[in-house]
C-alpha cells in the first residue's frame, strides 16, 4: 500500500512539472501558485495522504480560483503579467464591432469628424461618409441653404471658381479641412506660424461630397444665394418684405454678410452681422427678375395669408412682401355671408363662378396709405402696377405655420405711413 501511495505521489509530482513548463495565461496565474483542474484534484482526493508524506513530499499547495471572481479583478492583480505576455499592445478604435464604432461617430460633432478623419486611412474614409455628414448639414444649413445654392455649388466645382479645382482641389481642400478644425482648437494662436509645415499633410476629399461642401459654407469662402427678412438692418422701406441676396458665413460671429443685387443705377449694398434667424432658403425656385406663376389664385379666402412679389421698377428685382387676403368693399366681414371667395351661395344646383377680383392687404401700414392695399385679378393674372405704386407680381400662400410666426416676429413696433 505504502509503494502504491508513493507511486501516485511521483506521478503527481512529474505532472505539476510538466505544468510549470506550459505558461499559462496571465489572468490564470495571479500569484506564482499553479492551477490544477478540479476534476483531477476530486479523482485523487479520495486516496488518504499522510501528512507526513505530505510533507516529505513538498507537494504545492493548489487553489481553485472561485466562478464568481470577475475579471476585471483577475487583470487587475496581474497587470505586469498582462504587459510581459502582450508586449506593449493596445487595443484600437479600429478594433471595436462595426457597429459600435459607427455609433460613436454618428455622435462627433463636424470638428470631431474632422480630427478623425486625419488619425488614419481607414477612419478617414468613414469620418468623410455622405451619410454622417448629411445629418450635419441638414441641422446647421438646412433651413437656409436651398436647391439654388446647391445649383450655385455645383457651378463652382464646375467652372473652377471654387478653390476646389480640377488640379488643385484635394490639396486646397486639405486646407480647408484644416482651418475648419483650427477654429476648435484651443491652439488658435499658434496655428498661423506652423501653417506650413501642416500643408505637408494631404487628405484626399471628393469634391462633390456633403463634406467638402459642409466645409466650403462653414469657411466662409463659398458665397451661396438665399433670402433675407428685412434687408438692410431692418430698413423702414423693406420691413416684412424678404429679399434675394448672396451670403458669406463668419465663423467668428456666427453671423452673415448679405450682399444685394443693384438695383437699377445703385450699387451692390453689403450688410454685415445678418443673424440666422433672419434668412430662409427662397420659398420657390424663381429667379427674383422673373415673375413667378401663381397656381393658387382660386384657393385664396379672406384671411389667408401670402406673399407677393413686387418691385419698385422694371430695372428693379423682386422681393416676397407678406400680406393677407382681405373682403370686397361691397362685403361686411361676417363669415355667414362672405361672398369674396364666389359670388354667392349654390342655389337651386347653380353654384355661381369664383369672384375674378382679389383684395390683397397689407396691414403693416396705416389706413388710407396708398401701400395698404391692392387688387388683382384672379382669372388673367400678371405683373400689375405702375412706376409710382410699384409692380405686382406673382403669389404664393403660405400654408406653414412656422413661416406665418416667422412674419409676426418681424411685425413692426409701430404702424407705417
Amino acid at each position: 500500500m505504502l509503494l502504491y501511495l508513493i507511486i501516485i505521489c511521483f506521478s503527481l509530482i512529474l505532472f505539476l512539472n510538466c505544468l510549470a513548463l506550459k505558461p499559462l495565461p496571465p489572468w490564470a496565474r495571479p500569484t506564482e501558485l499553479r492551477l490544477l483542474s478540479l476534476c483531477f484534484w476530486k479523482e485523487i482526493s479520495f486516496f488518504s495522504i499522510p501528512s507526513s508524506l505530505k510533507n516529505s513530499l513538498n507537494i504545492t499547495t493548489i487553489i481553485i480560483p472561485s466562478p464568481k471572481l470577475s475579471f476585471k479583478h483577475m487583470m487587475s492583480t496581474s497587470n505586469d503579467r498582462v504587459e510581459e505576455v502582450s508586449g506593449g499592445a493596445e487595443m484600437s478604435v479600429l478594433d471595436l464591432p462595426e457597429l459600435v464604432l459607427e455609433c460613436i461617430l454618428e455622435k462627433l460633432p463636424p470638428s470631431g469628424l474632422c480630427n478623425m478623419a486625419a488619425v488614419c486611412s481607414s477612419l478617414r474614409d468613414r469620418c468623410m461618409s455622405d451619410h454622417l455628414w448629411e445629418k450635419h448639414m441638414k441641422q446647421k444649413w438646412g433651413r437656409i441653404v436651398g436647391p439654388a445654392a446647391y445649383r450655385e455649388w455645383q457651378w463652382h466645382l464646375a467652372s473652377g471658381k471654387d478653390s476646389t479645382h480640377l488640379k488643385q482641389g484635394k490639396q486646397r481642400l486639405w486646407m480647408k479641412l484644416f482651418s475648419f478644425v483650427r477654429s476648435f482648437s484651443w491652439v488658435r494662436s499658434k496655428v498661423h506660424d506652423t501653417s506650413k509645415q501642416t500643408t505637408t499633410t494631404r487628405l484626399p476629399v471628393d469634391s462633390n461630397s456633403i463634406m467638402s461642401w459642409y466645409l466650403a459654407l462653414e469657411t466662409g469662402r463659398f458665397w451661396f444665394p438665399a433670402q433675407v427678412y428685412n434687408r438692410e438692418n431692418g430698413h423702414v422701406g423693406f420691413i416684412l418684405s424678404c429679399y434675394d441676396a448672396e451670403l458669406s458665413y463668419d465663423q467668428s460671429t456666427d453671423t452673415f454678410q448679405a450682399r444685394y443685387p443693384p438695383h437699377g443705377r445703385r450699387p451692390i449694398a453689403i450688410e454685415c452681422g445678418v443673424p440666422r434667424e433672419r434668412l430662409r432658403a427662397a420659398a420657390v425656385d424663381t429667379s427674383p427678375h422673373d415673375l413667378h406663376i401663381s397656381d393658387c389664385l382660386n384657393d385664396l379666402h379672406p384671411g389667408d395669408h401670402i406673399e407677393i412679389q413686387w418691385r419698385r421698377n422694371k430695372e428693379f428685382p423682386y422681393g416676397w412682401w407678406y400680406g393677407v387676403v382681405g373682403h370686397l368693399e361691397s362685403c361686411d366681414g361676417n363669415e355667414n355671408f362672405c361672398h369674396c371667395h364666389n359670388s354667392g351661395k349654390s342655389f337651386c344646383n347653380i353654384v355661381f363662378m369664383v369672384t375674378e377680383t382679389l383684395i390683397l392687404e397689407f396691414n403693416q401700414y396705416t389706413p388710407g396709405s396708398r401701400w395698404r392695399k391692392t387688387t388683382i385679378n384672379r382669372k388673367d393674372h400678371r405683373e400689375e402696377g405702375n412706376e409710382a405704386d410699384g409692380f405686382y407680381g406673382g403669389i404664393r400662400k403660405v400654408n406653414n405655420e412656422e413661416e406665418i410666426k416667422m412674419w409676426k416676429r418681424l411685425w413692426p413696433v409701430e404702424v407705417l405711413e
